[in-house]
């Protein structure tokens, strides 16, 4: 039996070229920022915490192709041409190829609009001036981080937090048949926090990533405030410690939200943030030194038989790859974009309005066809995996992923290189919950994405 147990533990790794650089795009107060329904405020009269956009760049070589991640403290786009316009720009200005670029949203509620600027709207000529200035910092920022790179090493730990709840509540009220979108007691989180540390030669850390899925909807109607909702708290918490900057991940949270949340408090906010951070360093301290695995060296004969694991050097992997791949999904039967538009301009009450906007922007993105090919991004980051779209999938999505994937660190982020609706189980279509009224994409589309991106992550690892 002992000749088929491990001998060795090492760590999920990559080494090469990285390299690191943030800008601040935190708007100015007066800013058009309603995100709320419920919201009876339209523009920002404070800012809480700063909004940030990092950028990490990876490659194998000073002459190799970058693959270049960017973690933006931002919303959500405002239908998928808005994206396309800013996804152009910066391809053309820094030469990239679609697959090389992932433009992570960290899905704040309490900042300013991915939209076209509306001139009905108040602050909207603050929020002109903002998007287009979001494409030329994002530029600038990919830029420095390409123009000063080190050469370094990502190790990859898994850890748990509590912070994240299910938020589908089966509706207390025993005549309304329906599900309400907050805490439910019954509910079975997915807790998985994959936390990354980045170091260079001289074992200096120089970033740490955090991947959870978890709606940063902590803050909601009553707050006035631009903020980075809990994800700014969890930032400071590691940077106080770590010395280094630290990005986040949002992963699969389509159902996921904290317990307490929908406040204007945003010391509530804070208070999330700090729980997650604490977490993700309690992962990072239970790492073993960069390029170094551990391996048994022995038994020693004391008052017990002792074994003994000694730090070794190990082999890191610098396998780096990208794929951009697509899975037809079946459309729900909508109005045109035109008719939902007629909809809205006849529509008095101001949260039906704000719903039937986002419904006329998603299907302008979508066209009025019956299907639509949905983008998937694979990356093999040396021993891990990165996969992601522009949706909101269910957590069943990661836990299945991994499951499939055991031997690999597979991270999956939500609303990444565009924006358009959930990814609900297919069980869901026969409830009244938000995210099947929300999403354009028929029953059968998250298990579909699942094996699209089942696929893509083979192709990605094959040799």
């Amino acid at each position: 039996m002992s000749d088929t147990l491990p001998r060795t533990y090492r760590q999920p790794s990559f080494r090469g070229q990285i390299g690191i650089a943030r800008t601040d795009i935190t708007p100015p107060v007066g800013i058009y920022s309603r995100n709320w329904g419920a919201a009876a405020h339209d523009v920002a009269d404070s800012i809480h915490r700063s909004l940030t956009l990092t950028a990490l760049t990876l490659s194998t070589g000073p002459d190799q192709p970058p693959l270049v991640l960017v973690d933006a403290d931002l919303g959500w786009w405002r239908g998928l041409d808005v994206f396309r316009r800013f996804q152009k720009q910066v391809l053309d200005a820094l030469d990239l190829e679609a697959g090389q670029l992932i433009f992570a949203l960290s899905h704040t509620h309490a900042g300013p609009p991915l939209m076209d600027a509306d001139e009905a709207l108040p602050g909207c000529d603050i929020l002109k001036t903002w998007m287009e200035e979001l494409p030329r910092a994002t530029i600038a920022t990919v830029r420095e981080s390409l123009a000063d790179p080190f050469d370094g090493i990502i190790d990859w730990t898994t850890g748990r937090c509590t912070l994240a709840t299910v938020r589908d509540l089966p509706d207390p009220d025993p005549k309304a048949d329906r599900f309400l979108c907050g805490y439910s007691p019954e509910g079975e989180p997915d807790d998985t926090l994959i936390v990354g540390r980045i170091t260079d030669s001289a074992g200096q850390m120089r970033a740490t990533l955090v991947n959870y899925a978890c709606h940063p909807t902590t803050l909601a109607w009553d707050n006035t405030a631009i903020s980075p909702d809990y994800i700014g708290a969890m930032r400071q918490t590691m940077q106080d410690v770590t010395g280094a900057p630290a990005m986040f991940l949002l992963g699969a949270c389509g159902e996921l939200a904290p317990r307490y949340q929908y406040v204007g408090d945003t010391d509530v906010a804070d208070r999330h943030g700090r729980q997650l951070g604490y977490a993700a360093l309690g992962a990072l301290n239970d790492m073993e030194p960069p390029a170094t695995q551990l391996e048994f060296d022995g038994p020693v004969e004391s008052g017990a038989p002792l074994a003994i694991w000694k730090h070794r050097p190990a082999t890191v992997s610098q396998e780096l790859r990208s794929l951009e791949t697509t899975v037809e999904l079946k459309l729900k039967d909508w109005p045109s974009a035109d008719e939902l538009e007629r909809q809205r301009l006849a529509c008095e009450d101001r949260a039906l309005e704000e719903r039937l906007r986002r419904r006329r922007n998603i299907r302008l993105g979508l066209g009025d066809g019956e299907t639509f090919d949905l983008p998937l991004y694979a990356w093999r980051i040396g021993d891990a995996v990165l996969v992601g779209c522009c949706c909101e999938p269910y957590s069943m999505l990661q836990q299945e992923l991994r499951r499939w994937f055991p031997e690999r660190t597979v991270l999956v982020v939500n609303l990444i290189n565009g924006t358009i609706g959930y990814l609900p189980p297919a069980e869901r279509y026969d409830s009244d919950v938000y995210p099947v009224w929300q999403t354009p994409f028929d029953r059968g589309g998250l298990e579909a994405t699942i094996e699209g991106m089942e696929r893509a992550i083979r192709d990605v690892l094959s040799d």
